[in-house]
């Protein structure tokens, strides 16, 4: 007893928890709740734009694609004997796997048609010039999301062949789907092309 006076510190008071004062566990919980509430709604909504805009209806919602809208609906890639429908997202934008630059390309596409389309108008909409775009950006991987068991084509040896240069091809002999593929779908018919399973 003497020790503590003389030290200058009294005797010890058993200590006490601070009130007010929130345990150490909390801090980190607040914040991921506050996380994500704010995080499910940018979310939902975010995944709700994308799933929207993402139909061909609604690319068709502008007047200058209308008729690129009109040719794919009696293309083969909407009417076919495997009951498959390739929306514009499947050959237009990069695929799925690819996610930062599928969602950079949405973005950017759709900001760029708006601004064409409020800026210029829809007269000013080439469908030529706009179709050797899309050809141009199209690559392989876009067409091979769905394509993909080209080499078996038994009632089709020539195909099978050509498919095999495209999927291994020599240095030098690069080749892309388009390169034969080219008018299938924005074509503008008078009938339904209708394909059938000659498999």
């Amino acid at each position: 007893m003497a020790g503590d006076e003389i030290s200058g510190g009294g005797p010890k008071l058993p200590s006490r928890k601070k009130r007010g004062r929130l345990p150490s566990w909390a801090p980190p919980l607040i914040y991921v709740a506050i996380g994500l509430i704010l995080a499910f709604p940018l979310f939902s909504l975010t995944y709700y734009t994308m799933a929207r805009t993402s139909t061909p209806e609604f690319c068709a919602s502008c007047h200058e694609i209308q008729p690129a809208y009109n040719a794919w609906k009696t293309s083969t890639h909407t009417n076919n004997a495997q009951g498959f429908v390739a929306d514009c997202m499947d050959c237009h934008l990069p695929a799925p796997h690819d996610t930062f630059e599928f969602f950079y390309a949405k973005t950017a596409h759709g900001l760029k048609d708006i601004v064409v389309h409020f800026v210029d108008g829809p007269e000013a909409y080439d469908r030529q010039v706009q179709r050797e775009k899309a050809w141009a950006t199209i690559k392989n991987d876009q067409c091979l999301k769905c394509h993909r068991n080209l080499l078996y084509l038994p009632k089709s040896r020539g195909a099978m062949l050509a498919h095999r240069t495209v999927l291994y091809p020599l240095p030098g002999y690069e080749k892309r789907c388009l390169d034969c593929h080219r008018n299938l779908v924005h074509v503008d018919r008078s009938f339904y092309n209708y394909k059938k399973c000659d498999l």
